[in-house]
């Protein structure tokens, strides 16, 4: 093994075909990257032996340490034991204790039915090979080393049981080689600005005066939710690591404070209840392109119920006049997509459902619908409360589902922003 370089091979048709999403490999990448190994290569093959034996055997020749998941389970197109097998030069035997073991799972879990033969695969191992316990599937992991020290373990494909493995027993063996140092990152998550506009702001150089910026890498991560800005350091003892990440990450916010609304994993519509909740306000939507998509993202948060009092889904002109007040003149003058409508729209939800805030949604969300005057895209989003009643016009980009996402993003960073100058 090459320093705490390890390369990862992600195995399955369905990974080449689009059909299922390589989630384990940014899983593996930072699980491995929080006790100092770098996953310095990925790759993807499908369900062929040749191909499988290939790519294991280009990454043991860079890095000589690699995990591969999928593959493991017990039909004809789980290769990947057999293909490293043949690679290492060791055949494919029965282990008698494994075969109980597995026979002893379907039974509790399948009592009184036939134990398919097929299910003896996942007993095979390649001769010499060590066992990764399985506590969470039928599919045990492998690990194989040959004399010159070069090393594959082999982890199911299926993300739930991947990870339980990956925490209980390949993590633990890897940290006593890891010496300490670790790979380590902190994001910013913002709201209602550009990539090229943050870039702008923060300038060439933005980590000038940070302790260690020479050895920090920053990253803008653009999405139908915002901008990411991630800063990683690698090589350094965690302590110094995340001292260093925690003067970067306020270096970046002395700039761009306003357009940041959270952390790591935090979520917008979390950050907007909680506000809410600090100052006693209840909040009700009125959706029109985004068709509940705001609400969702309100109530997906544990404890939302505190605050977020309902929504209207007012899809059709008429509902919206109807359920939520909007005055027939209003749309007949301004459109259906219009700040007047979407304004009329969040005065409508907060009175109708007895709110603090209401919040309006009304746009064109595509492919068709669009004019020349309003194209797809355009969205107007408004907020109706005391002290905090704004609207705007928006033009949005990328297709229906994420002019939609962006339509909800929008209107909650709204209200965000409102909020913190209150």
């Amino acid at each position: 093994m090459k320093g705490n370089r390890l390369e990862l091979v992600t195995i399955g048709d369905e990974l080449l075909l689009g059909f299922t999403i390589d989630t384990n490999a940014a899983h593996i990448a930072r699980a491995l990257g929080e006790i100092g190994f770098e996953i310095v290569r990925r790759s993807t093959v499908g369900d062929s032996a040749g191909d499988i034996a290939a790519a294991v055997g280009d990454a043991l020749s860079r890095t000589g340490a690699v995990i591969t998941t999928g593959g493991l389970g017990p039909t004809s197109d789980d290769l990947t034991k057999a293909s490293i097998a043949e690679l290492f030069g060791r055949k494919m035997v029965m282990d008698e204790n494994l075969l109980r073991e597995v026979e002893a799972r379907w039974n509790r879990l399948w009592p009184g039915r036939h134990f398919p033969a097929p299910n003896r695969q996942q007993a095979e191992i390649p001769e010499g090979a060590e066992i990764i316990p399985n506590a969470h599937g039928s599919a045990p992991g492998i690990r194989l080393e040959d004399d010159a020290g070069r090393w594959v373990a082999m982890l199911p494909g299926v993300p739930r049981e991947m990870r339980g493995m990956l925490g209980e027993q390949i993590i633990p063996r890897l940290k006593s080689r890891a010496g300490g140092t670790v790979i380590l990152s902190k994001t910013l998550r913002t709201a209602g600005i550009g990539e090229s506009a943050i870039a702008e702001v923060l300038g060439a150089n933005p980590l000038d005066g940070v302790p260690s910026a020479a050895m920090l890498a920053l990253a803008f991560l653009p999405s139908a939710l915002g901008v990411d800005l991630r800063v990683t350091v690698r090589g350094l003892l965690r302590e110094d690591s995340e001292e260093i990440l925690a003067a970067a990450a306020l270096k970046l916010r002395e700039r761009i404070e306003a357009y940041v609304y959270g952390e790591g994993d935090a979520d917008l519509a979390e950050s907007v209840l909680a506000l809410c909740r600090s100052r006693r306000l209840t909040v009700a939507v009125a959706e029109s392109c985004t068709g509940g998509m705001l609400g969702q993202r309100l109530t997906a948060v544990p404890g939302s119920s505190d605050v977020f009092r309902g929504g209207i889904i007012a899809y059709d002109n008429q509902v919206k006049e109807q359920l939520l007040g909007v005055d027939h003149a209003t749309i007949a003058e301004n459109g259906a997509v219009s700040v007047e409508t979407a304004a009329a729209m969040a005065s409508g939800a907060r009175q109708r459902l007895g709110a603090s805030v209401g919040i309006g949604i009304t746009g064109i969300a595509g492919p068709g619908g669009g004019t020349a005057e309003k194209p797809v895209g355009t969205v107007c989003v408004a907020i109706d409360g005391d002290g905090i009643t704004s609207a705007r016009s928006l033009r949005l980009i990328g297709d229906r589902e994420e002019i939609r996402q962006r339509s909800a993003q929008s209107a909650l960073d709204m209200l965000r922003r409102a909020l913190i100058t209150v």
